[in-house]
């Protein structure tokens, strides 16, 4: 089976979104560009890891570069995106894998989401679909500038947090393992 590559340079839009309502919503990624649209589907601790990892790795290349990177520190206002996800939502695959670089001398973010791989046989052959651009996985690749990536960092920490319940003294989302707030004390939920 051929390997089939989504890949987006500097999309009009990469975004994190939900379907359905808090506790039983379905999470996606969506990249689209030139009236092309690519959604995957993936659980919410991977939008959260992903959201968050986005930041670390901005923040870090931001520190090697010694402020001189074309990135913002924090999302730009004029460019976030709350729009709900493009239509028609039709899921490319499942999301297994992901990973995250900075480029350095394209100064941009690149996002791979590479698609489940469900039978054993297909794990056995993983690692070499990874080194083989034919064979494997399909993928999903997103070339992001630093100002789209801190964007989309902020709307899928967002969306993740908007499913949580406030807590009543402090207003933050609570945790699911619990929530130290920092405005009762102690109390904890």
């Amino acid at each position: 089976m051929t390997r089939q590559v989504f890949f987006y340079d500097q999309p009009e839009r990469f975004v994190a979104g939900t379907v359905g309502q808090p506790g039983a919503r379905a999470f996606y990624l969506q990249a689209s560009a030139r009236g092309r649209i690519t959604s995957v589907l993936l659980e919410k601790n991977q939008v959260a890891a992903l959201a968050e990892r986005i930041e670390e790795v901005l923040d870090e290349a931001l520190r090697r570069s010694g402020g001189d990177a074309s990135i913002p520190a924090t999302a730009p206002k004029d460019l976030l995106d709350t729009a709900p996800l493009d239509l028609p939502l039709e899921q490319e695959f499942r999301v297994g894998t992901m990973a995250l670089a900075w480029d350095s001398v394209d100064a941009c973010l690149v996002v791979e989401a590479q698609a489940l791989v469900e039978d054993e046989e297909d794990a056995e052959g993983e690692e070499e679909a990874l080194q083989d651009d034919e064979n494997g996985p399909d993928m999903l690749r997103v070339r992001l500038t630093g100002a789209m990536a801190r964007v989309f960092a902020k709307r899928a920490l967002d969306l993740v947090a908007a499913g949580r319940k406030p807590c009543p003294f402090c207003n933050l989302p609570l945790d699911p393992e619990g929530h130290l707030c920092p405005r009762a004390n102690g109390y904890r939920r």
